[in-house]
């Protein structure tokens, strides 16, 4: 389902034209998620874990206004590097394509370029979703992954937003939740939320196939999200994470900070008030969907 809108990388286009599994990967986590130089670091890094598990990584971007599907290595520096990456949601798309900017994808629209691109499964940290407060601030990915028959393997919803909300959501607009190995869904920083549950749990690969297969014989055009508990010796306790939390929140509100530069704000001090446990919680649930998500494709491809 290649568009002559998009650019592939010789990499992934190879793999698409012999049907080889491939993964996709986000670029907002490489410009506006990870400080430097780790950001750099954990790209390259986490494309060898997908091919070292079997697949081919599809890291996706928008630069000079082309929609990337594949990054070469420079590409890659680009946006590890660049002071002027715009943050691109679904919303953002045209005035990005016209104006011919340079651009990170988030769930969204990563979600939105890989589907139509031929790609089936896409790993990233956490979703966004339902944020604390009013309840009318709603992340953009929700409603993608409620139109788009991608599986996109996640550590659940980032810790930072309204959890239960998030989850009726996802519920309520027909998005099958699958616990790889759990069957609580977890909340980025830690494996456990109070109580929310996923709707089913699998144990491994074949069965997560068997689910998505489903899905597609059916012709649904939501999402499967496969969520996974992070790693055990980076979780935090879910106490611990709402107190750097609610510091940070109201930090934030002292700053005015809002709309798209508050989710990069509260990581960031989150990561510094954990002493860095944050990032490394951070660093090592990315690697781990990754890993999962190639384990997975070589099963659906």
């Amino acid at each position: 389902m290649q568009t002559p809108d998009f650019k592939f990388s010789e990499e992934a286009a190879d793999a698409l034209a012999e049907n080889r599994p491939l993964v996709a990967l986000e670029s907002t986590v490489i410009a506006h998620g990870l400080p430097r130089p780790q950001n750099l670091e954990f790209a390259v890094e986490v494309e060898e874990i997908v091919r070292k598990n079997g697949a081919t990584p599809a890291t996706i971007a928008v630069l000079d206004g082309v929609p990337q599907i594949g990054l070469n290595r420079r590409q890659i520096e680009f946006l590890a590097s660049g002071d002027n990456i715009s943050k691109l949601s679904r919303r953002d798309l045209p005035v990005a394509l016209a104006k011919k900017l340079d651009g990170a994808t988030t769930v969204a629209t990563t979600s939105f370029f890989a589907h139509r691109a031929g790609i089936k499964i896409f790993a990233t940290g956490g979703i966004g979703g339902v944020h604390r407060g009013d309840g009318w601030d709603v992340s953009a990915d929700l409603p993608e992954l409620a139109s788009t028959p991608l599986t996109v393997v996640c550590a659940g919803a980032k810790s930072i937003l309204n959890l239960p909300a998030t989850r009726e959501w996802l519920e309520t607009n027909g998005v099958c939740v699958v616990g790889w190995q759990t069957n609580d869904f977890p909340a980025f920083y830690t494996g456990q939320t109070n109580n929310l549950k996923t709707d089913v749990r699998v144990e491994n690969a074949a069965e997560a196939a068997e689910i998505i297969a489903s899905r597609d014989r059916l012709k649904l055009e939501s999402a499967i999200l496969l969520v996974v508990p992070v790693p055990a010796e980076f979780e935090i306790p879910f106490g611990t994470a709402e107190k750097f939390l609610v510091q940070a929140l109201r930090e934030a509100g002292e700053q005015n900070i809002s709309g798209k530069e508050m989710t990069p704000f509260l990581l960031r001090r989150m990561t510094e008030q954990s002493g860095g446990a944050t990032l490394l919680a951070n660093l090592a649930l990315l690697k781990q969907n990754a890993r999962i998500a190639a384990q997975i494709a070589k099963v659906i491809y």
